[in-house]
Protein backbone atom coordinates (compact mmCIF):
# COMPACT_ATOMS: atom_id res chain seq x y z
CA UNK A 1 0.00 0.00 0.00
CA UNK A 2 1.55 3.38 -0.63
CA UNK A 3 2.37 5.04 2.32
CA UNK A 4 1.88 9.33 2.29
CA UNK A 5 4.64 11.16 3.39
CA UNK A 6 4.42 14.77 4.31
CA UNK A 7 6.55 17.29 6.90
CA UNK A 8 5.54 16.75 10.54
CA UNK A 9 4.16 13.15 10.19
CA UNK A 10 6.53 11.60 12.50
CA UNK A 11 5.60 14.39 15.12
CA UNK A 12 2.03 13.92 15.23
CA UNK A 13 1.78 10.36 14.02
CA UNK A 14 1.35 9.53 17.58
CA UNK A 15 0.30 12.88 18.92
CA UNK A 16 -3.57 11.90 20.54
CA UNK A 17 -2.07 9.70 22.90
CA UNK A 18 0.19 12.66 24.57
CA UNK A 19 -2.62 14.71 24.25
CA UNK A 20 -4.67 15.31 28.09
CA UNK A 21 -7.45 13.99 29.16
CA UNK A 22 -9.54 18.12 30.05
CA UNK A 23 -12.62 18.29 32.25
CA UNK A 24 -15.99 18.87 30.33
CA UNK A 25 -17.66 21.64 32.62
CA UNK A 26 -21.22 21.78 32.07
CA UNK A 27 -22.93 25.07 31.14
CA UNK A 28 -26.21 24.83 32.59
CA UNK A 29 -27.77 28.56 31.13
CA UNK A 30 -26.54 27.38 27.71
CA UNK A 31 -27.94 23.69 27.71
CA UNK A 32 -31.94 23.04 26.35
CA UNK A 33 -32.17 20.15 28.91
CA UNK A 34 -33.46 19.86 33.02
CA UNK A 35 -30.69 17.69 33.51
CA UNK A 36 -27.29 18.30 32.71
CA UNK A 37 -25.37 14.78 31.17
CA UNK A 38 -22.83 13.40 29.50
CA UNK A 39 -25.54 10.87 28.25
CA UNK A 40 -27.29 13.38 26.69
CA UNK A 41 -27.25 14.98 23.15
CA UNK A 42 -24.14 17.20 23.68
CA UNK A 43 -23.21 20.50 22.26
CA UNK A 44 -19.17 20.98 23.40
CA UNK A 45 -17.42 24.28 23.23
CA UNK A 46 -13.97 23.98 22.68
CA UNK A 47 -10.77 22.37 20.77
CA UNK A 48 -12.25 19.24 18.76
CA UNK A 49 -9.14 17.39 19.58
CA UNK A 50 -8.86 17.86 23.00
CA UNK A 51 -12.82 17.27 23.49
CA UNK A 52 -12.29 14.01 21.31
CA UNK A 53 -9.59 13.31 23.94
CA UNK A 54 -12.15 14.30 26.59
CA UNK A 55 -14.93 11.93 25.09
CA UNK A 56 -12.90 8.60 25.39
CA UNK A 57 -13.96 7.42 28.99
CA UNK A 58 -17.71 7.69 28.07
CA UNK A 59 -17.89 6.86 24.55
CA UNK A 60 -14.67 5.10 23.10
CA UNK A 61 -16.07 2.30 21.09
CA UNK A 62 -19.56 3.76 20.93
CA UNK A 63 -20.35 5.99 18.23
CA UNK A 64 -22.15 4.65 15.39
CA UNK A 65 -22.08 7.46 12.56
CA UNK A 66 -19.23 9.95 12.41
CA UNK A 67 -19.59 12.97 9.58
CA UNK A 68 -17.02 15.88 9.60
CA UNK A 69 -16.98 18.56 6.92
CA UNK A 70 -13.35 19.99 8.08
CA UNK A 71 -11.69 22.98 6.13
CA UNK A 72 -11.17 22.07 2.66
CA UNK A 73 -8.13 23.91 2.34
CA UNK A 74 -8.31 25.82 -0.32
CA UNK A 75 -6.64 28.46 0.99
CA UNK A 76 -9.41 30.92 1.46
CA UNK A 77 -10.80 29.50 4.33
CA UNK A 78 -8.11 31.15 6.88
CA UNK A 79 -7.98 28.32 9.44
CA UNK A 80 -5.09 28.24 11.79
CA UNK A 81 -3.00 25.48 12.95
CA UNK A 82 -2.58 25.60 16.66
CA UNK A 83 -1.92 21.81 17.84
CA UNK A 84 0.88 22.06 20.55
CA UNK A 85 2.87 19.31 19.37
CA UNK A 86 6.32 18.58 20.83
CA UNK A 87 8.53 19.56 17.64
CA UNK A 88 10.47 22.82 17.06
CA UNK A 89 9.27 22.70 13.34
CA UNK A 90 5.48 22.44 14.20
CA UNK A 91 5.72 25.29 17.11
CA UNK A 92 6.70 27.82 13.57
CA UNK A 93 3.36 26.94 12.75
CA UNK A 94 1.04 28.04 15.51
CA UNK A 95 -1.29 30.80 14.89
CA UNK A 96 -0.31 31.41 11.43
CA UNK A 97 -3.33 31.85 8.76
CA UNK A 98 -2.85 28.93 6.44
CA UNK A 99 -3.72 30.54 2.85
CA UNK A 100 -2.44 29.92 -0.75
CA UNK A 101 1.02 31.20 -0.30
CA UNK A 102 1.65 28.74 2.46
CA UNK A 103 4.11 26.30 0.90
CA UNK A 104 3.66 24.11 3.77
CA UNK A 105 -0.27 24.31 3.48
CA UNK A 106 -0.80 20.27 2.70
CA UNK A 107 1.50 19.59 5.11
CA UNK A 108 -0.05 21.57 8.12
CA UNK A 109 -3.43 20.09 7.13
CA UNK A 110 -2.52 16.48 7.25
CA UNK A 111 -0.49 17.48 10.52
CA UNK A 112 -4.04 18.55 11.89
CA UNK A 113 -6.18 15.56 10.34
CA UNK A 114 -4.23 12.85 11.76
CA UNK A 115 -4.77 13.03 15.45
CA UNK A 116 -8.43 13.63 15.52
CA UNK A 117 -8.80 10.90 12.81
CA UNK A 118 -7.45 8.79 14.98
CA UNK A 119 -9.11 9.75 17.78
CA UNK A 120 -12.06 9.44 15.91
CA UNK A 121 -11.51 5.64 15.11
CA UNK A 122 -11.03 5.10 18.64
CA UNK A 123 -14.70 6.54 19.59
CA UNK A 124 -16.29 4.42 16.33
CA UNK A 125 -18.19 1.04 17.13
CA UNK A 126 -16.71 -1.79 15.38
CA UNK A 127 -19.68 -1.45 12.76
CA UNK A 128 -19.73 2.22 13.14
CA UNK A 129 -18.91 4.45 9.77
CA UNK A 130 -17.14 7.26 8.96
CA UNK A 131 -17.91 10.34 6.46
CA UNK A 132 -16.26 12.73 5.61
CA UNK A 133 -16.61 16.05 2.88
CA UNK A 134 -13.90 17.18 0.85
CA UNK A 135 -12.79 18.26 -2.13
CA UNK A 136 -10.32 18.51 -5.05
CA UNK A 137 -7.57 20.58 -2.61
CA UNK A 138 -7.14 17.44 -0.44
CA UNK A 139 -8.66 14.46 -1.28
CA UNK A 140 -6.00 12.55 -2.98
CA UNK A 141 -4.21 13.31 0.46
CA UNK A 142 -6.89 12.37 2.44
CA UNK A 143 -7.61 9.01 0.53
CA UNK A 144 -4.14 7.65 1.35
CA UNK A 145 -4.71 9.19 5.40
CA UNK A 146 -7.29 7.06 5.48
CA UNK A 147 -6.10 4.08 3.99
CA UNK A 148 -3.39 4.63 6.39
CA UNK A 149 -5.25 4.68 9.70
CA UNK A 150 -8.35 2.55 8.77
CA UNK A 151 -6.86 0.31 6.48
CA UNK A 152 -7.63 0.25 2.69
CA UNK A 153 -10.56 -2.78 2.98
CA UNK A 154 -12.50 -0.85 5.19
CA UNK A 155 -12.85 1.80 2.58
CA UNK A 156 -16.52 1.44 2.07
CA UNK A 157 -16.45 3.66 -1.49
CA UNK A 158 -16.52 7.56 -2.43
CA UNK A 159 -19.81 9.45 -2.87
CA UNK A 160 -19.76 12.24 -5.22
CA UNK A 161 -22.28 14.71 -4.01
CA UNK A 162 -23.82 17.07 -6.48
CA UNK A 163 -23.68 20.11 -4.42
CA UNK A 164 -24.15 22.78 -7.47
CA UNK A 165 -27.66 22.87 -8.93
CA UNK A 166 -26.82 24.94 -11.55
CA UNK A 167 -23.50 25.91 -13.55
CA UNK A 168 -20.74 28.41 -12.70
CA UNK A 169 -21.39 30.76 -15.59
CA UNK A 170 -17.90 32.31 -15.22
CA UNK A 171 -15.40 29.32 -14.01
CA UNK A 172 -11.94 30.21 -13.86
CA UNK A 173 -10.78 27.48 -16.48
CA UNK A 174 -13.80 26.87 -18.36
CA UNK A 175 -14.62 23.79 -15.65
CA UNK A 176 -17.66 24.20 -13.59
CA UNK A 177 -17.00 22.69 -10.51
CA UNK A 178 -20.39 21.31 -9.92
CA UNK A 179 -19.32 18.60 -6.96
CA UNK A 180 -17.60 17.20 -3.76
CA UNK A 181 -16.53 14.12 -2.37
CA UNK A 182 -18.02 12.42 0.63
CA UNK A 183 -15.45 9.74 1.70
CA UNK A 184 -16.54 6.93 3.53
CA UNK A 185 -14.52 4.10 6.02
CA UNK A 186 -15.67 1.61 8.31
CA UNK A 187 -14.05 0.65 11.41
CA UNK A 188 -13.33 -2.71 10.25
CA UNK A 189 -13.89 -4.21 7.09
CA UNK A 190 -17.36 -5.55 8.02
CA UNK A 191 -18.77 -2.40 8.09
CA UNK A 192 -21.58 -1.60 5.70
CA UNK A 193 -24.18 0.64 4.51
CA UNK A 194 -27.63 0.44 4.51
CA UNK A 195 -28.51 0.23 0.79
CA UNK A 196 -31.56 1.85 -0.85
CA UNK A 197 -35.22 0.33 -0.51
CA UNK A 198 -35.88 -2.20 -3.21
CA UNK A 199 -38.95 -1.22 -4.89
CA UNK A 200 -41.91 -4.16 -3.47
CA UNK A 201 -44.42 -2.01 -5.97
CA UNK A 202 -44.12 -4.56 -8.21
CA UNK A 203 -45.16 -7.73 -5.95
CA UNK A 204 -48.54 -8.57 -5.50
CA UNK A 205 -51.24 -10.96 -5.09
CA UNK A 206 -53.76 -11.63 -7.67
CA UNK A 207 -54.23 -15.41 -7.04
CA UNK A 208 -54.31 -15.17 -3.42
CA UNK A 209 -51.02 -17.43 -3.57
CA UNK A 210 -50.60 -18.57 0.24
CA UNK A 211 -46.88 -18.02 0.06
CA UNK A 212 -47.61 -14.17 -0.62
CA UNK A 213 -46.99 -11.67 -2.90
CA UNK A 214 -45.00 -12.17 -5.78
CA UNK A 215 -43.78 -10.40 -8.75
CA UNK A 216 -43.18 -12.45 -12.52
CA UNK A 217 -39.52 -12.90 -13.37
CA UNK A 218 -37.58 -14.03 -16.44
CA UNK A 219 -36.89 -17.63 -16.84
CA UNK A 220 -34.44 -17.33 -20.10
CA UNK A 221 -31.00 -17.95 -20.20
CA UNK A 222 -28.07 -16.84 -21.81
CA UNK A 223 -26.18 -19.89 -23.59
CA UNK A 224 -26.74 -20.54 -26.78
CA UNK A 225 -27.56 -24.74 -27.60
CA UNK A 226 -23.77 -25.30 -28.39
CA UNK A 227 -22.49 -23.48 -25.19
CA UNK A 228 -25.52 -25.52 -22.79
CA UNK A 229 -26.97 -27.67 -24.69
CA UNK A 230 -29.15 -28.85 -21.40
CA UNK A 231 -30.94 -25.58 -21.56
CA UNK A 232 -32.10 -25.97 -24.71
CA UNK A 233 -35.25 -27.78 -24.94
CA UNK A 234 -39.19 -26.90 -25.54
CA UNK A 235 -41.23 -26.44 -22.51
CA UNK A 236 -45.03 -28.28 -22.10
CA UNK A 237 -48.03 -26.90 -19.66
CA UNK A 238 -49.03 -29.97 -18.40
CA UNK A 239 -52.23 -28.51 -17.24
CA UNK A 240 -53.21 -27.68 -21.06
CA UNK A 241 -50.76 -29.58 -23.53
CA UNK A 242 -49.77 -26.19 -25.08
CA UNK A 243 -45.78 -26.64 -25.83
CA UNK A 244 -43.86 -23.70 -25.49
CA UNK A 245 -40.75 -23.18 -28.10
CA UNK A 246 -37.37 -22.80 -26.41
CA UNK A 247 -36.02 -19.06 -27.09
CA UNK A 248 -32.85 -19.08 -28.71
CA UNK A 249 -30.44 -18.15 -26.12
CA UNK A 250 -32.20 -21.16 -24.30
CA UNK A 251 -34.07 -21.39 -20.23
CA UNK A 252 -32.10 -20.53 -17.06
CA UNK A 253 -32.97 -24.01 -15.27
CA UNK A 254 -31.60 -27.47 -16.37
CA UNK A 255 -35.31 -29.71 -17.47
CA UNK A 256 -35.70 -31.32 -13.76
CA UNK A 257 -35.32 -28.09 -11.59
CA UNK A 258 -37.88 -27.08 -14.52
CA UNK A 259 -39.93 -29.69 -13.35
CA UNK A 260 -40.02 -29.12 -10.16
CA UNK A 261 -41.16 -25.26 -10.44
CA UNK A 262 -43.91 -26.39 -12.23
CA UNK A 263 -44.75 -28.80 -9.80
CA UNK A 264 -45.22 -26.21 -7.04
CA UNK A 265 -46.84 -23.85 -9.11
CA UNK A 266 -43.96 -21.36 -9.13
CA UNK A 267 -43.89 -21.08 -13.15
CA UNK A 268 -46.70 -18.80 -15.05
CA UNK A 269 -47.47 -20.30 -18.43
CA UNK A 270 -48.99 -17.65 -21.25
CA UNK A 271 -52.57 -18.68 -23.09
CA UNK A 272 -51.20 -18.94 -26.31
CA UNK A 273 -47.86 -21.00 -27.53
CA UNK A 274 -46.20 -17.38 -29.10
CA UNK A 275 -46.01 -16.48 -25.06
CA UNK A 276 -42.85 -16.64 -22.85
CA UNK A 277 -43.38 -18.50 -19.43
CA UNK A 278 -41.87 -16.56 -16.73
CA UNK A 279 -41.31 -18.03 -12.92
CA UNK A 280 -43.36 -16.03 -10.12
CA UNK A 281 -40.31 -14.67 -7.22
CA UNK A 282 -41.70 -14.20 -3.77
CA UNK A 283 -41.97 -11.03 -1.61
CA UNK A 284 -40.69 -13.78 1.09
CA UNK A 285 -36.98 -15.00 -0.49
CA UNK A 286 -36.01 -12.16 -0.96
CA UNK A 287 -32.40 -12.08 0.99
CA UNK A 288 -32.93 -8.51 1.66
CA UNK A 289 -35.18 -5.30 1.27
CA UNK A 290 -32.65 -3.01 -0.06
CA UNK A 291 -30.65 -2.84 -3.30
CA UNK A 292 -27.34 -0.42 -4.03
CA UNK A 293 -27.30 2.51 -2.82
CA UNK A 294 -25.64 4.89 -5.70
CA UNK A 295 -22.58 6.60 -5.20
CA UNK A 296 -23.97 9.61 -6.98
CA UNK A 297 -25.95 12.28 -4.81
CA UNK A 298 -27.60 14.43 -7.08
CA UNK A 299 -31.21 15.42 -5.33
CA UNK A 300 -30.17 18.05 -2.78
CA UNK A 301 -27.53 21.14 -3.23
CA UNK A 302 -25.85 23.34 -1.08
CA UNK A 303 -28.49 26.33 -1.94
CA UNK A 304 -30.73 24.38 -0.06
CA UNK A 305 -28.62 24.29 3.22
CA UNK A 306 -28.07 28.26 2.73
CA UNK A 307 -31.84 28.90 2.60
CA UNK A 308 -32.52 26.76 5.37
CA UNK A 309 -30.48 28.52 7.92
CA UNK A 310 -31.22 31.78 6.40
CA UNK A 311 -35.13 30.92 7.54
CA UNK A 312 -34.03 29.83 11.02
CA UNK A 313 -32.42 32.90 12.11
CA UNK A 314 -34.64 35.21 10.26
CA UNK A 315 -33.50 36.17 7.14
CA UNK A 316 -30.05 36.93 8.82
CA UNK A 317 -27.09 35.15 7.09
CA UNK A 318 -25.14 33.76 10.12
CA UNK A 319 -22.77 31.20 8.08
CA UNK A 320 -21.21 30.36 4.58
CA UNK A 321 -21.72 27.81 2.95
CA UNK A 322 -23.68 25.40 5.69
CA UNK A 323 -24.25 21.63 4.42
CA UNK A 324 -28.25 20.97 4.24
CA UNK A 325 -29.74 18.64 6.62
CA UNK A 326 -31.36 16.51 3.97
CA UNK A 327 -28.11 15.30 2.53
CA UNK A 328 -26.79 14.20 6.16
CA UNK A 329 -29.70 12.67 6.45
CA UNK A 330 -29.04 10.35 3.94
CA UNK A 331 -25.61 9.39 4.90
CA UNK A 332 -27.05 8.77 8.91
CA UNK A 333 -29.73 6.42 7.54
CA UNK A 334 -27.25 4.64 4.90
CA UNK A 335 -25.42 4.04 8.40
CA UNK A 336 -27.82 2.07 9.63
CA UNK A 337 -28.96 3.65 13.25
CA UNK A 338 -31.14 2.37 15.16
CA UNK A 339 -32.23 3.53 19.00
CA UNK A 340 -29.84 4.79 21.05
CA UNK A 341 -27.08 5.03 18.54
CA UNK A 342 -24.88 7.97 18.31
CA UNK A 343 -23.95 10.45 15.49
CA UNK A 344 -20.60 12.76 15.90
CA UNK A 345 -19.78 15.82 14.20
CA UNK A 346 -16.04 17.24 15.56
CA UNK A 347 -16.54 20.28 13.04
CA UNK A 348 -20.23 20.68 13.77
CA UNK A 349 -19.66 24.41 12.49
CA UNK A 350 -23.59 25.86 11.90
CA UNK A 351 -24.85 22.50 13.62
CA UNK A 352 -26.85 20.86 10.41
CA UNK A 353 -25.43 17.32 11.95
CA UNK A 354 -27.31 17.87 15.50
CA UNK A 355 -30.95 18.79 13.27
CA UNK A 356 -30.51 16.57 10.86
CA UNK A 357 -30.28 13.63 13.83
CA UNK A 358 -33.75 15.48 15.75
CA UNK A 359 -35.54 15.64 11.84
CA UNK A 360 -35.09 11.99 11.39
CA UNK A 361 -35.71 11.23 15.10
CA UNK A 362 -39.45 12.45 14.67
CA UNK A 363 -39.65 11.47 11.14
CA UNK A 364 -39.20 7.74 12.00
CA UNK A 365 -39.58 7.34 15.94
CA UNK A 366 -35.76 6.01 16.62
CA UNK A 367 -34.33 7.84 19.11
CA UNK A 368 -30.25 8.79 18.02
CA UNK A 369 -28.23 10.73 20.30
CA UNK A 370 -25.88 13.35 18.45
CA UNK A 371 -22.67 14.74 19.55
CA UNK A 372 -21.20 18.22 18.41
CA UNK A 373 -17.95 19.81 19.05
CA UNK A 374 -17.04 23.25 17.75
CA UNK A 375 -14.05 25.41 18.50
CA UNK A 376 -15.32 28.81 17.11
CA UNK A 377 -16.63 31.40 19.42
CA UNK A 378 -20.21 30.85 17.69
CA UNK A 379 -20.69 27.52 19.44
CA UNK A 380 -22.89 29.38 21.15
CA UNK A 381 -24.35 31.82 19.16
CA UNK A 382 -24.84 29.75 16.14
CA UNK A 383 -24.22 26.04 16.54
CA UNK A 384 -26.39 25.87 19.96
CA UNK A 385 -28.95 28.38 18.89
CA UNK A 386 -29.67 26.82 15.82
CA UNK A 387 -30.41 23.14 17.88
CA UNK A 388 -32.40 25.66 20.24
CA UNK A 389 -34.86 27.64 17.38
CA UNK A 390 -35.28 23.75 16.02
CA UNK A 391 -36.23 21.89 18.86
CA UNK A 392 -38.64 24.64 19.69
CA UNK A 393 -40.30 25.90 16.27
CA UNK A 394 -39.66 28.27 13.67
CA UNK A 395 -42.19 30.37 12.96
CA UNK A 396 -41.86 31.51 9.69
CA UNK A 397 -41.02 28.19 8.10
CA UNK A 398 -42.65 26.45 5.49
CA UNK A 399 -41.46 23.40 6.76
CA UNK A 400 -44.63 21.75 9.54
CA UNK A 401 -41.82 19.69 10.98
CA UNK A 402 -39.78 22.99 11.37
CA UNK A 403 -42.39 24.55 12.50
CA UNK A 404 -44.10 22.91 15.38
CA UNK A 405 -40.69 21.93 16.68
CA UNK A 406 -38.48 19.13 16.42
CA UNK A 407 -38.93 18.29 20.19
CA UNK A 408 -35.48 17.14 22.15
CA UNK A 409 -32.96 18.40 24.68
CA UNK A 410 -29.34 19.12 24.57
CA UNK A 411 -26.55 19.85 27.30
CA UNK A 412 -23.83 22.24 26.66
CA UNK A 413 -20.26 21.57 27.80
CA UNK A 414 -17.74 23.87 27.71
CA UNK A 415 -13.88 22.44 27.87
CA UNK A 416 -12.06 22.58 31.10
CA UNK A 417 -8.65 22.62 32.73
CA UNK A 418 -6.41 19.44 31.44
CA UNK A 419 -6.38 16.56 34.29
CA UNK A 420 -2.65 17.14 35.14
CA UNK A 421 -1.86 13.66 37.54
CA UNK A 422 1.58 14.71 38.07
CA UNK A 423 0.19 17.93 40.01
CA UNK A 424 -2.17 15.93 42.32
CA UNK A 425 0.12 15.57 45.22
CA UNK A 426 0.60 18.95 44.73
CA UNK A 427 -2.00 20.61 45.43
CA UNK A 428 -2.64 22.07 41.98
CA UNK A 429 -5.56 22.23 39.55
CA UNK A 430 -7.61 19.18 41.94
CA UNK A 431 -9.93 17.88 39.46
CA UNK A 432 -13.41 16.42 41.21
CA UNK A 433 -14.16 13.03 42.68
CA UNK A 434 -15.98 12.61 39.47
CA UNK A 435 -13.74 13.51 36.46
CA UNK A 436 -10.74 11.56 37.89
CA UNK A 437 -13.02 8.80 38.76
CA UNK A 438 -13.89 8.67 35.18
CA UNK A 439 -10.44 9.31 34.21
CA UNK A 440 -8.90 6.51 36.13
CA UNK A 441 -11.55 4.07 35.17
CA UNK A 442 -11.36 4.61 31.28
CA UNK A 443 -7.93 4.00 31.23
CA UNK A 444 -7.49 1.34 33.28
CA UNK A 445 -10.14 -0.94 31.77
CA UNK A 446 -11.08 0.84 28.50
CA UNK A 447 -14.30 0.64 29.33
CA UNK A 448 -17.51 2.97 29.64
CA UNK A 449 -17.75 5.34 33.09
CA UNK A 450 -20.68 4.95 34.42
CA UNK A 451 -21.15 7.89 37.40
CA UNK A 452 -24.45 6.19 38.85
CA UNK A 453 -21.85 3.29 40.47
CA UNK A 454 -19.93 5.70 42.54
CA UNK A 455 -20.14 4.95 46.36
CA UNK A 456 -17.50 7.39 48.11
CA UNK A 457 -18.33 5.85 51.52
CA UNK A 458 -15.96 2.80 50.27
CA UNK A 459 -14.25 4.64 47.43
CA UNK A 460 -15.93 2.65 44.94
CA UNK A 461 -15.86 3.70 40.95
CA UNK A 462 -17.45 1.19 39.12
CA UNK A 463 -17.16 -2.75 38.27
CA UNK A 464 -15.44 -3.59 34.19
CA UNK A 465 -15.75 -7.00 33.48
CA UNK A 466 -12.55 -7.93 34.58
CA UNK A 467 -12.09 -5.43 37.79
CA UNK A 468 -14.05 -3.69 40.29
CA UNK A 469 -12.65 -0.52 40.44
CA UNK A 470 -11.68 1.63 43.76
CA UNK A 471 -10.05 5.35 44.05
CA UNK A 472 -9.20 6.91 47.23
CA UNK A 473 -9.01 10.51 46.31
CA UNK A 474 -10.62 13.62 47.59
CA UNK A 475 -9.79 17.53 46.16
CA UNK A 476 -8.16 18.30 49.03
CA UNK A 477 -3.90 18.31 49.57
CA UNK A 478 -4.30 17.48 53.12
CA UNK A 479 -6.72 14.33 52.29
CA UNK A 480 -4.05 13.23 49.77
CA UNK A 481 -1.19 13.38 52.08
CA UNK A 482 -2.42 11.40 54.82
CA UNK A 483 -4.82 8.53 52.77
CA UNK A 484 -3.80 5.06 52.35
CA UNK A 485 -4.77 1.58 51.14
CA UNK A 486 -4.42 -0.19 54.74
CA UNK A 487 -5.71 -3.33 56.57
CA UNK A 488 -8.83 -1.00 57.69
CA UNK A 489 -9.54 0.51 54.32
CA UNK A 490 -8.90 -2.71 52.64
CA UNK A 491 -12.04 -4.14 54.67
CA UNK A 492 -13.91 -1.68 53.88
CA UNK A 493 -13.79 -2.17 50.01
CA UNK A 494 -16.92 -4.76 50.30
CA UNK A 495 -17.72 -8.25 49.72
CA UNK A 496 -15.48 -9.93 47.07
CA UNK A 497 -17.10 -10.73 43.66
CA UNK A 498 -14.48 -13.33 42.22
CA UNK A 499 -13.17 -10.18 40.25
CA UNK A 500 -9.83 -8.42 40.56
CA UNK A 501 -9.76 -5.10 42.63
CA UNK A 502 -7.73 -2.30 41.13
CA UNK A 503 -7.28 0.37 43.68
CA UNK A 504 -6.29 3.29 43.24
CA UNK A 505 -4.81 5.67 46.53
CA UNK A 506 -1.91 7.97 46.99
CA UNK A 507 0.06 5.54 49.37
CA UNK A 508 -0.25 1.86 50.53
CA UNK A 509 0.71 -0.10 53.66
CA UNK A 510 -0.17 -3.46 52.79
CA UNK A 511 2.49 -6.09 51.56
CA UNK A 512 2.31 -8.45 48.88
CA UNK A 513 0.64 -11.70 50.68
CA UNK A 514 -1.91 -9.18 52.34
CA UNK A 515 -2.93 -7.81 48.89
CA UNK A 516 -3.38 -11.12 47.18
CA UNK A 517 -5.40 -11.95 50.16
CA UNK A 518 -7.82 -9.04 49.55
CA UNK A 519 -7.33 -9.73 46.12
CA UNK A 520 -6.04 -6.22 45.20
CA UNK A 521 -3.94 -4.75 42.76
CA UNK A 522 -2.67 -1.06 43.95
CA UNK A 523 -2.17 1.55 41.32
CA UNK A 524 -0.20 4.93 43.05
CA UNK A 525 -1.87 8.31 42.46
CA UNK A 526 -0.59 9.89 40.59
CA UNK A 527 2.07 8.25 38.57
CA UNK A 528 0.77 4.81 38.02
CA UNK A 529 -2.29 5.91 36.11
CA UNK A 530 -1.42 3.44 33.18
CA UNK A 531 -2.85 1.06 30.64
CA UNK A 532 -3.68 4.00 28.56
CA UNK A 533 -5.51 3.73 25.13
CA UNK A 534 -3.27 3.23 22.31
Amino acid sequence: MPTLQFKGKPFVKNHHLSVKYHELIPVKEKSLTDRVSLHDNLIIHGDNLKALKALLPTYAGKVKCIYIDPPYNTGDENWIYNDNVNSPMIREWLGSVVDKDDLTRHDKWLCMMMPRLKLLKELLRDDGVIFISIDDDEYANLKLLLDEIFGESCHIGTLIWKRRQNVDSRPKNGLSQDHDYILCYGKTAESRLRGKDKDMSKYKNPDNDPRGPWMSADMTGLATKEQRPNLHYDLVDPATGIVYPCPPTGWRYERKRMMELIKNGEVIFPKTPDGRPRRKKFAKDLESVYTGFSSILETVYNTQGTRELREIFDGEEVFDFPKPSAMIKILIQQSCTEDGDIVLDSFAGSGTTGQAVLELNKEDGIQRQFILIEMEDYADRITAERIRRVIKGISNTKNESLKEGLGGTFSYFELGDPIEMEAILQGERLPSYEDLARYVFFTATGEEFDPSAIDMDRNFIGESQEYEVFLFYRPDTEYLKTSSLNIETAQQLGEYKGKKRLVFAPMKYLDEEYLHQYHIEFAQLPFEIYRMKE
